[in-house]
């Protein structure tokens, strides 16, 4: 019997990565593993509820206020009990956080394989965003599989002399998991006040938008409330202290905005589905989303989504408060251009990534079996 780990600490690495955990428990000749860090430990919880998924290893590497040191250091020497207790046979980590690299980089110092789940995302500028991208770089370095949710990802990792042998284009793990979220008969009582009105939901959270660029996303907010009486924003916020105390500033006494507390995935993803459009600075809400047949602005100067830019369901519209403000314009006024951002195609697979890489790694150990 072969064992997996999968290691991942933030909610949205929980979105992907939970449907993938029980497609592996399904697999008679796989002993699966999970080991979650807590690098977001209050939204991580709700997800794993979501999927009945129960950690056999829980870091607590939460601090507060802490600094990217000390996640790092905090993981890395969790990581490496863990691991040298459990000896798996590989581990899966997935896109681009901190816990992504510094559980990668652990197993490269006990040279323990990696597979990479949502591998190839590149906007080749380190600091953009921060640190992400030079997360997704390194781990690409260590890792043995390489699973890449578009054909674009994976030319990525050949053009960086990663072996072909090496990447699978599998499509990505969350729409595998809107198959479980997504709910017909949903009901909520922040979309009951917004029933009445086309509905924007704001994700805003990002470490490269703290500060003025946040600032600038929310008076383009406030001046699209002013300028449409039909519109109202639903803004689940992040936990961060950072955010909050801008968010309140700009957008507290604003009646037609309201600031929520973080959702739960199966809420989340039904706000979406009932959503008129979105503005994030997320990564997974670019592929959610689209799936979901939503309109995507990016509050980001670059994306490592390219494919669903080039498809036409994102956006890509920077911090820039009359940039931001007159892309929203565009998408209330201008019906044809709305309809073609809903209804492109969408790049990133048909919800069957889980059954994809699990024999993918069923035929990677099928001569141990």
């Amino acid at each position: 019997m072969n064992k997996v780990m999968l290691v991942f600490g933030t909610r949205p690495e929980a979105i992907k990565m939970c449907p993938l955990v029980n497609r592996l428990k399904q697999e008679p000749n796989f002993q699966v593993v999970v080991c979650t860090t807590g690098q977001h430990k209050e939204m991580l919880q709700q997800v794993l509820d979501v999927f009945s998924v129960v950690p056999d290893y829980d870091l607590h590497i939460m601090k507060e206020r802490q600094t990217l040191f000390d996640v790092s250091i905090g993981i890395l020497q969790a990581m490496r009990e863990v691991l040298e207790k459990e000896k798996p046979d590989i581990v899966l980590v997935h896109g681009d956080t901190s816990t992504t690299f510094n559980a990668a980089l652990a197993c490269y110092y006990l040279k323990i394989p990696v597979g990479h789940v949502e591998a190839g995302l590149r906007t080749y500028n380190i600091y953009s965003p921060f640190p992400e991208e030079f997360n997704r770089q390194a781990v690409g370095i260590i890792a043995d599989l390489n699973f890449s949710p578009t054909q674009r990802s994976a030319e990525n990792l050949l053009r960086e002399g990663k072996s072909p042998e090496s990447i699978f284009v599998t499509g990505n793990t969350v729409i595998d998991a809107l198959s479980t979220t997504v709910q017909s008969d949903y009901t909520n009582p922040e979309l009951e006040w917004a029933a009445d009105s086309r509905l924007i939901l704001l994700t805003a959270h990002r470490r490269e938008n703290w500060g003025q660029p946040l600032r600038n996303i929310f008076q383009a907010i406030k001046k699209i409330t002013e300028s449409y009486d039909d519109v109202k924003v639903i803004y689940p916020i992040h936990m961060n202290p950072i955010v909050r105390e801008i968010a309140y500033e700009v957008l507290g006494d604003n009646d037609k905005v309201h600031i929520i507390a973080p959702l739960s995935v199966i809420d989340f993803h039904n706000f979406i589905a009932r959503s008129y459009l979105i503005m994030t600075d997320s990564g997974g809400i670019q592929e959610e989303a689209p799936s979901l047949g939503k309109p995507v602005l990016v509050l980001r100067d670059t994306t490592e989504r390219p494919e669903g830019v080039s498809a036409g369901t994102l956006k890509l519209v920077g911090t820039d408060e009359n940039v931001v403000y007159e892309a929203v314009k565009q998408l209330l006024n201008d019906k044809m251009y709305y309809e073609r951002m809903s209804k492109s195609i969408n790049p990133y697979g048909d919800g069957t990534a889980c059954d994809q890489i699990t024999k993918i790694l069923r035929n990677r150990f099928k001569n141990n079996i």
